[in-house]
């Protein structure tokens, strides 16, 4: 409890009188137990922490947030290339939110977070005291804070509201997470965060199976190569051509590519490769030379 409480303080602004640089060195001193050198980045966590300092791109802050993202790709790709989940309704505040006029299922979430979601599968059994209490503290909330990701420090925090996803083949919906080096995807892994037991499985490009995991194990069983692998792929090297790193994430849902998000600093920089390796083999795809690092 006192983690969340102290999580929710960050999140609000308690230690904004500490600047980016101090705050994300004393953090990654934390996490790491080693200095975080931003004179000569070398692994993945270390160089994702000197893109926040040192790049910017305003772009970025309309894609991050989930409601402007959806205009983004609506307006540069076809549906029949790359959908987006229907949007039911956006809102400044929960208490505007007519829950009469949603369908039994459907998803709630913030547009200016990473993580503040909830997914309604029987609105019947909807806590609307205990969900208004929460995403009226997370409206309160800039997500900057936590991580020093500057994209988020200017958006309009929201209320979207989603339709639920279901596809025909799977109980929990299958992500699939490019992670994309100066405009090329290089790995890719395939997730079912919301499932009850989440597995993770990364991939090269050709599909070949890594010796690699984050904090979810890898699945018991090998997953399958979907079926839209290619075409995945050209569609993050396209979303991802202009940015330095960025993971686009896709569903597809009965046989349909949906866009997921844009994450420009995958879980803040603050996540640990097992084995430790694979950061520095990361840390070695993403190049800072053009973006104002002379050492690369």
């Amino acid at each position: 409890m006192f983690k969340k409480i102290w999580k929710y303080l960050i999140d609000l602004g308690i230690l904004n009188f500490i600047s980016d640089e101090r705050y994300l060195k004393q953090k990654y001193k934390k996490m790491f137990n080693k200095e975080l050198n931003l004179e000569n980045p070398k692994n993945f966590t270390e160089k994702l922490q000197w893109l926040k300092l040192n790049y910017r791109d305003n772009e970025m802050s309309n894609l991050v947030d989930k409601y402007e993202v959806k205009k983004y790709i609506s307006n540069n790709y076809k549906p029949c290339d790359l959908k987006t989940i229907p949007t039911l309704g956006v809102y400044n505040r929960f208490k505007d939110i007519d829950f009469d006029k949603l369908p039994n299922k459907f998803v709630i979430k913030c547009t200016h977070d990473s993580g503040s979601v909830t997914v309604v599968r029987d609105k019947k059994n909807f806590n609307y005291k205990k969900e208004k209490i929460y995403f009226d503290l997370k409206l309160k909330c800039n997500f900057y804070n936590r991580y020093r990701e500057w994209p988020y420090k200017n958006i309009k925090p929201r209320i979207l509201i989603e339709k639920f996803m279901e596809d025909d083949k799977s109980d929990a919906l299958t992500d699939y997470k490019f992670f994309c080096f100066n405009g090329k995807p290089q790995f890719m892994y395939i997730s079912k965060d919301d499932s009850e037991d989440p597995r993770t499985d990364f991939f090269d490009m050709n599909f070949n199976h890594l010796d690699l995991h984050l904090k979810d194990p890898n699945a018991d069983v090998m997953p399958s190569k979907p079926k839209h692998f290619e075409k995945m792929k050209k569609l993050s090297e396209k979303l991802s051509s202009d940015f330095p790193f960025v993971r686009i994430d896709f569903y597809v849902i009965n046989n349909e590519i949906y866009f997921g998000e844009f994450t420009f600093y995958h879980l803040g920089g603050f996540f640990k490769f097992h084995p430790s390796k694979w950061d520095k083999i990361f840390g070695d795809m993403l190049k800072l030379k053009k973006f104002g690092d002379n050492d690369e």
